[in-house]
């Protein structure tokens, strides 16, 4: 228009899609017309040329889907990704929120390059955990923007992990003996022995312990099934019917010092015996443990509520620290990839003191491998051994023999 005005070369329309002489129409794989402008004739030659031989293979993508902000494709892409396990989940939010979307929300899918994302990786992501969680949901968001059509290869697939996995002194990976947990022991609440007794001798995770319903427990056999987990949601305690893997769902044998912690429970709470599901909530007055205002009404915004007690690995850890503080055996043990300062023993360790009694009783790896709820520890061991229908009865004597049982007071 601006070089041939209209009333000098007579009247005519403003079109608003040309921005060059000339004009490379065509259709898609949908049949739908789409256009695009260059300034010379052999360019728009080739560029047809490029597009009907891409149409006609499949492999045509339109630049136009490509060119969507990566905040807005994870709009469209979580709500039929997002996992249903709320621990999964809140990965998967985390990483999004707090690394990927600040750096590259604003970002075109299209505009991404390999280079830049691993020129970010090695130097503002910091850990190697932080690393692997991290760019596991970017190569799945990007992935997936590949399958839908919106980009012709995934820019992030070929990045990789610089930081290296965390190397820790021998100290900080043995756990604590059985004299140690004698004397953390004695120095917790009394309330929460019998909590401490039955990870020792039960290997079981913390979630699964908060778990335990007296539905699970046979009594007659003095065995606790794994069934049902409590897990923290972001501070909110929830009830989930999924362990940590398949091989959660296990059958454990009780001790004659974890027997008695059930027992004492037992006398304490006098849990339900009711069946309920998952999805009905929690049903604290089913719960094998509790704290010890479970069942309790307190005030909270000027209502009475009755307090479920389903207990939480945090709320125990008040009462573990001074604990091991007390016992002679706490340290403070930094963290190579964080830098943070963390208390050594954790409460996990019990599981892994339960593991190494199992090992040094001489039990075979597939029993243990059953007994903890491991899916597998070696590709060789789990192929061409079986576990044996005594592993129960194993375990109960690798961990009772030759020890000096003390009640629960």
């Amino acid at each position: 228009m601006e070089a041939y005005p209209p009333e000098q070369h007579g009247d005519r329309r403003k079109r608003r899609d040309c921005t060059g002489s000339w004009q490379a129409r065509y259709r898609d794989a949908n049949g739908d017309q789409k256009a695009k402008n260059f300034p010379k004739k052999k360019e728009a030659d080739a560029f047809l040329d490029a597009v009907r031989g891409a149409v006609r293979q499949g492999t045509y993508l339109d630049p136009k889907r490509g060119n969507i902000a990566l905040e807005k494709w994870w709009e469209e892409w979580w709500p039929a990704n997002e996992p249903k396990r709320p621990t999964t989940r809140n990965r998967k939010l985390s990483a999004w929120t707090v690394h990927i979307r600040p750096k590259w929300g604003k970002r075109k899918l299209n505009s991404l390059t390999y280079l830049e994302l691993q020129t970010w990786v090695a130097q503002e992501l910091k850990g190697h955990a932080t690393q692997t969680k991290v760019l596991e949901l970017l190569k799945m968001l990007l992935r997936d923007a590949v399958r839908d059509q919106r980009i012709p290869f995934n820019p992030a697939a070929d990045v990789t992990k610089t930081a290296s996995p965390p190397v820790k002194h021998p100290d900080d990976l043995t756990p604590p003996t059985t004299e140690h947990y004698a004397l953390v022991r004695a120095h917790l609440p009394a309330w929460w022995r019998p909590v401490a007794d039955f990870l020792e001798d039960t290997g079981l995770r913390w979630g699964e312990m908060a778990g335990t319903r007296r539905v699970f427990l046979d009594l007659e056999a003095d065995t606790v099934k794994v069934r049902e987990v409590v897990i923290d949601d972001r501070g909110t305690l929830r009830r989930q019917g999924i362990p940590k893997t398949a091989a959660g769902f296990r059958t454990v044998p009780l001790t004659a010092r974890a027997r008695t912690a059930v027992d004492t429970m037992i006398a304490r709470l006098d849990p339900a015996a009711t069946v309920t599901a998952v999805e009905d909530g929690m049903h604290a007055e089913e719960l094998l443990f509790r704290s010890p205002l479970g069942g309790e009404r307190r005030r909270v915004g000027g209502k009475l509520v009755t307090v479920e007690g389903a207990l939480s690995r945090n709320n125990f850890r008040r009462y573990w620290i001074p604990a091991i503080e007390a016992a002679g055996i706490a340290r403070k043990v930094t963290n190579p990839e964080t830098g943070r300062k963390e208390w050594w023993p954790r409460v996990s360790d019990y599981r892994d003191r339960f593991a190494s009694r199992l090992h040094e009783a001489g039990m075979s790896e597939v029993d243990v491998q059953y007994i903890l709820g491991h899916e597998r520890g070696g590709k060789v061991t789990w192929m061409y051994t079986h576990r044996g229908d005594q592993a129960l009865d194993n375990a109960r004597a690798a961990l009772s023999e030759g020890r000096h049982l003390r009640a629960v007071s």
